[in-house]
């Protein structure tokens, strides 16, 4: 009768402590989505993120949802262009601020930021980071701050690492 207790009040407890761990990151990933609208300029809801893990760094896409609302798309690509030239130099404020904390990866990025490469790319519906690297360090900590973003954005992308981009 006490085993059984005792395994009931374990699992009931086991369940509260994983209900309440659920309940946290939405709040958590709704707070980061208004972080991210002020500092980006664009919507969350009208756009989509991806982050894609490439053999020699990745990408990092935006795109607006809906193929007629240009705002968003121009929007997009004013943010990217300007993370482009920002995270070439080193400077990750903007996905500090975003996330309100240091996401994985960062602190090597900056170091290392001489030996990684960015290039902004429009696309149809908005645009892309291109990141890219000849380090192996430095592309570890690039696979892991796109790992974070995956996680933090919830956009379901498998963060495994491909020779191309590929849509999902």
């Amino acid at each position: 009768m006490k085993t059984t207790t005792i395994l009931i009040l374990a699992i009931a407890t086991a369940w509260a402590v994983q209900t309440q761990q659920k309940a946290a990151p939405t709040e958590d990933h709704s707070a980061m989505m208004k972080r991210g609208d002020q500092a980006m300029g664009f919507s969350h809801e009208k756009t989509t993120h991806h982050f894609r893990l490439l053999k020699d760094g990745g990408a990092i896409e935006v795109a607006a949802n809906d193929p007629k609302d240009t705002a968003s798309r121009d929007e997009i690509r004013q943010h990217l262009s300007h993370i482009t030239q920002m995270f070439a130099d080193g400077n990750f404020n903007v996905p500090m601020l975003i996330h309100a904390t240091t996401p994985p990866g960062v602190p090597l990025m900056k170091e290392l930021h001489e030996q990684i490469h960015y290039a902004f790319q429009e696309t149809d519906s908005g645009g892309r980071v291109r990141i890219n690297t000849s380090n192996p360090q430095a592309l570890e900590a690039v696979h892991a701050f796109l790992r974070f973003q995956i996680t933090e954005h919830e956009t379901g992308d498998t963060g495994e690492v491909t020779d191309e981009i590929r849509k999902k």
